[in-house]
């Protein structure tokens, strides 16, 4: 018996890359920074991301192959502290999100240490085609 996978499903034409998507939004599932995505309007979102300790300057917001890709690094410090306990976490990051066609990056903010992109979904026009049927020439 064969196995069928999502994106070999006879109904899903089309759909071989939906697969592979899932298969890289599995991949970024660390747990840091804490994020939280919320629906603000009927085809508009936003992701809020905790980045307490990173300035603007040290983060860094790209699209890529319909993956919205948000970097934070911290400069190094100079100073000589002298830590009795260390909670504060001032690691690098790269958190991933995976966007669907038609959804952009309308801007981001920061406010009180957290990291706002706001997200806009296009609404498609309808389009209906309408398509000839045409006879082969030789069949009968």
């Amino acid at each position: 018996m064969t196995k069928l996978t999502f994106g070999t499903h006879p109904f899903l034409l089309g759909f071989e890359q939906l697969e592979r998507l899932v298969e890289r939004t599995a991949k970024s599932s660390e747990g840091y920074p804490p994020f939280n995505i919320e629906a603000v309007a009927e085809n508009a979102y936003r992701i809020t991301l905790a980045v307490a300790g990173f300035r603007e300057e040290d983060l860094a917001i790209t699209v890529e192959d319909r993956q919205l890709v948000v970097r934070g690094r911290q400069a190094e410090e100079t100073g000589e502290r002298v830590y009795l306990h260390r909670g504060i976490a001032s690691r690098a990051f790269q958190r991933s999100f995976v966007l669907a066609d038609g959804v952009e990056v309308a801007g981001a903010s920061m406010e009180h240490g957290l990291l706002h992109i706001d997200l806009k979904r296009a609404t498609p026009e309808t389009v209906v085609q309408t398509i000839a049927i045409s006879s082969r020439p030789g069949r009968k």
